[in-house]
């Protein structure tokens, strides 16, 4: 069953998520990948997050540049946790991307991790421990990943 939902623009922004899906992966978090452009095709976007929580996704990750609507965008439709991460798309590195996320209004709430591939990687984390903490066997796993993390195994 798919747990978490991950959300980009364009194709163009896959290797930056990839850390994501590997910890997804290494994980046995089931997840989906979607390209959906917030500004090219609106309609998709509200589509996905009034479905998402429907479809069994208990949390989405949404990556996105420049001004970086897509996290907000979808947080606007849906009540799931929404994890922004901004991308280095621009001549701003991705601090355009970065304040365009932690800067959404009161009521419409997207958690936001670093710029890029790291940032990627973080949000794929915080994902499974918030799926984690309604399915024992993630939190087992994500314990797991913890103290082999702590004795320099991964």
């Amino acid at each position: 069953m798919v747990r978490v939902g991950i959300v980009i623009g364009s194709e163009t922004d896959r290797a930056m998520i990839e850390p994501a899906l590997t910890v997804l992966q290494d994980m046995g978090v089931d997840y989906e990948l979607s390209i959906i452009s917030g500004h090219r095709n609106p309609a998709r976007a509200r589509e996905y997050g009034m479905e998402a929580a429907d479809r069994g996704i208990e949390v989405i990750i949404a990556a996105a540049g420049g001004a970086a609507h897509l996290p907000g965008i979808l947080a606007s439709w849906t009540t799931l946790p929404v994890i922004g991460v901004p991308l280095p798309a621009t001549d701003l590195k991705g601090l355009d991307a970065l304040l365009s996320i932690v800067q959404m209004p009161g009521g419409v709430p997207v958690a936001c991790v670093g710029i890029g591939k790291s940032g990627a990687k973080n949000a794929a984390l915080i994902a499974v421990q918030i799926v984690g903490a309604k399915h024992e066997e993630i939190r087992l796993t994500y314990c797991k990943y913890k103290l082999e993390m702590g004795e320099g195994l991964v």
